[in-house]
């Protein structure tokens, strides 16, 4: 699948619930999914900077496309970058590059989450566009 067809599958996700409580709740459980960071990537060059809690991701290149995991100490931060993993992992740098992240808007997560949660969101997009930068640069 492509990044933009598992986006639309996230957005089309989000629509079937009629309130933000319902969606938080989703998100909570998607975060419980999260493919865990092994322990020896729990380290602070791994932590994403501009978050409220602790957000560690790590990318490794597996037949050319880019292989995510992550953890965080906030349920709700799981949740969140649960969501991005999984539009952003098993991709190639350039698709990962080139992807837009409409589909947050689209789901209403940055109006709803808190300005330091909505910036960490932010950054934790920011690192996933680095990592695809710096492994395209090594192809």
């Amino acid at each position: 699948m492509t990044i933009q067809d598992i986006q639309h599958e996230i957005v089309d996700e989000f629509s079937m619930f009629d309130d933000w409580m319902q969606r938080y709740e989703y998100i909570i459980e998607l975060g419980k999914t999260l493919p865990i960071i092994d322990e020896q990537y729990k380290v602070d060059e791994n932590i994403i900077k501009g978050c409220q809690s602790k957000v560690w991701v790590h990318g490794e290149e597996q037949d050319g496309k880019i292989v995510f995991t992550a953890d965080s100490d906030a349920i709700l931060t799981k949740g969140i970058i649960a969501i991005l993993i999984r539009a952003f992992s098993n991709q190639t740098p350039s698709s990962i590059l080139e992807a837009n992240t409409d589909f947050i808007d689209e789901i209403g997560l940055k109006e709803h989450l808190s300005p330091t949660r909505a910036n960490g969101l932010v950054s934790m997009i920011k690192q996933i566009k680095m990592y695809a930068l710096a492994f395209q640069a090594k192809q």
